[in-house]
């Protein structure tokens, strides 16, 4: 299975860049043995001169980079919040019910367009506070990453 972040807005060579690549890389050999591959997709921002106009731009280059029928998880601080353990079980579920491709979708500064969020399998929030972008790719990547430790027996992760 496929899984991808895809995230409007590029982020620059810096201490954010190596963190996130170096999640996405452990996230990638733990992930192997497990059927998982990791990438990410970077949308340029809009440039437009409304927030509307620019989360419906982005949104068409968001949607050009989903492959049909990919689960599709919008983080939004709005959505629901859950435990690592019940995201590692939702990305194994999916895998073990064949779906091929997930794809994490990340808004810029304006947040996503309706069409996204309406055509969500579900919307996920890491808290209701507002995080800069960078850091909830980082985050996301950190939970990629723990979740293939919980699928693979690994003692990463420890529950509480």
């Amino acid at each position: 299975m496929n899984v991808s972040i895809i995230c409007v807005g590029r982020m620059k060579i810096g201490p954010e860049r190596e963190l996130l690549n170096r999640y996405i890389e452990r996230a990638q050999k733990t992930g192997k043995a497990l059927s998982l591959t990791f990438n990410i997709v970077e949308i340029i921002e809009a440039r437009l001169s409304s927030a509307s106009a620019r989360k419906k731009a982005e949104a068409k280059e968001i949607s050009k980079n989903i492959p049909k029928k990919a689960i599709i998880i919008a983080l939004d601080e709005r959505g629901k919040s859950i435990s690592s353990l019940k995201f590692a079980n939702n990305i194994a579920n999916w895998r073990d019910g064949g779906k091929s491709d997930i794809c994490f979708i990340i808004g810029g500064a304006d947040g996503l367009n309706e069409n996204i969020t309406s055509s969500a399998n579900m919307m996920l929030a890491f808290s209701s506070l507002t995080w800069p972008h960078q850091l909830v790719r980082i985050m996301l990547s950190e939970q990629l990453y723990r979740t293939t430790t919980i699928l693979s027996n690994h003692p990463y992760h420890r529950e509480g």
